[in-house]
C-alpha cells in the first residue's frame, strides 16, 4: 500500500542515486587534491562555491523566502555535521583508496535504517532489513580487510559513518518543515563561516589553475549531491531511500579505476553486484 505522505517514492530513489554519483565524484576529486590543498582551506573553498551556487540559482526564484527558517538551531547542527563530515572525509581519503573508503561508508544505511525505526518511528519491514544486510555483506566483500592492510587511517571512515548517519537523520527530520533550498543555503553558509574563521591558519598558495578548478568542483559536486539527497528524502521515506546509497560503491569504484587505475577484481565485482541486486529489490520491500 502506498504512503500518502510519499506518493512518488521512485522519484526519491532516483534522486538519491544521482546524489551518490555526485558524492563519488566528490570523494575522487578530494583524493586527487588531498596531498596538495590543506583540509581547512579545501573546506572553505568548497562551501564558498556551494553557498554561491545556491544563492545564484535559488535567490531569483525564492527571493527573501530563501532565508526564512523555522529551525535555526537545527540548521546550525546540520551545517556543523556537514563541516565535520567533509573534513573527516577529506583526511580519510589521503589514507584509504576511494573504493574502499566508500565501501566502509556503506555501514551508514544500516545505521540510518535502525535510527529511522527507533527515532522517526518509520515502519521497516523484515524484507527491508534483509536487503540492507545483504547490501552490507556486499560492502564487506568489496573491502575484505586483512591484518596487513589495517592502519589508523582506516578508522577515520568509521567515525564518518556515525557523523553521516546523524546528518542524514537530521536532514530527514528537517525536510518535513523546512524548504530544501533554505536548508541547502544555510548548510553552505555554516561551512563557509567555519572555514573563514580557520582560513588564516590554513591558507596555502595554489599556483596551478587546474588545482583551483578541481577544488571548485568539490563545491559543485557537494552542492548538487546534498541538494539531490534533500529532495530525495522529501519524496521517499528514509528507510526506503537509504538502501540505494549502496550504489555509491559502484560509482566510486569506477571513478577510482578511471582516475587512479584501481581496477576492481572478481570479488569486488561480486560485492557490487550483490549491492545492486539488494538495492533494486528494495523498491518492493515496503
Amino acid at each position: 500500500m502506498s504512503d500518502p505522505h510519499y506518493p512518488h517514492p521512485g522519484r526519491g530513489i532516483a534522486l538519491a542515486v544521482l546524489a551518490t554519483a555526485c558524492f563519488a565524484l566528490l570523494d575522487t576529486t578530494s583524493q586527487y587534491v588531498g596531498g596538495v590543498v590543506p583540509v581547512l582551506m579545501a573546506v572553505w573553498l568548497r562551501f564558498m562555491v556551494q553557498t554561491g551556487m545556491t544563492a545564484a540559482l535559488l535567490l531569483p526564484k525564492q527571493g527573501k523566502s530563501l532565508f526564512v527558517t523555522h529551525a535555526p538551531w537545527w540548521q546550525l547542527l546540520r551545517g556543523a555535521l556537514m563541516v565535520a563530515s567533509g573534513s573527516v572525509a577529506y583526511i580519510s581519503l589521503q589514507h584509504v583508496p576511494v573504493g574502499e573508503f566508500t565501501a566502509i561508508l556503506m555501514l551508514v544505511p544500516l545505521v540510518i535504517t535502525l535510527m529511522a525505526s527507533l527515532l522517526l518511528r518509520e515502519h521497516v519491514s523484515g524484507l527491508t532489513w534483509l536487503l540492507v544486510a545483504g547490501g552490507l555483506s556486499g560492502a564487506l566483500i568489496v573491502v575484505r580487510p586483512k591484518g596487513s592492510d589495517l592502519n589508523m587511517g582506516m578508522f577515520l571512515p568509521l567515525v564518518l559513518v556515525l557523523i553521516n548517519a546523524c546528518y542524514q537523520i537530521v536532514t530527514s527530520k528537517m525536510v518535513r518543515t523546512e524548504d530544501p533550498g533554505t536548508m541547502h543555503f544555510y548548510t553552505g553558509l555554516t561551512g563557509l563561516v567555519f572555514g573563514t574563521v580557520a582560513l588564516p591558519w590554513s591558507w596555502a598558495p595554489m599556483h596551478e589553475l587546474k588545482i583551483w578548478l578541481l577544488v571548485g568542483l568539490l563545491g559543485v559536486f557537494g552542492s548538487l549531491g546534498h541538494y539531490f539527497m534533500i529532495k530525495g528524502y522529501q519524496k521517499a521515506p528514509a528507510s526506503r531511500v537509504t538502501p540505494y546509497m549502496y550504489t555509491q560503491i559502484a560509482f566510486a569504484t569506477g571513478a577510482g579505476w578511471l582516475v587512479f587505475g584501481h581496477a576492481p577484481d572478481v570479488w569486488t565485482v561480486l560485492g557490487i553486484a550483490l549491492i545492486a541486486v539488494c538495492g533494486v529489490l528494495g523498491v518492493r520491500a515496503r
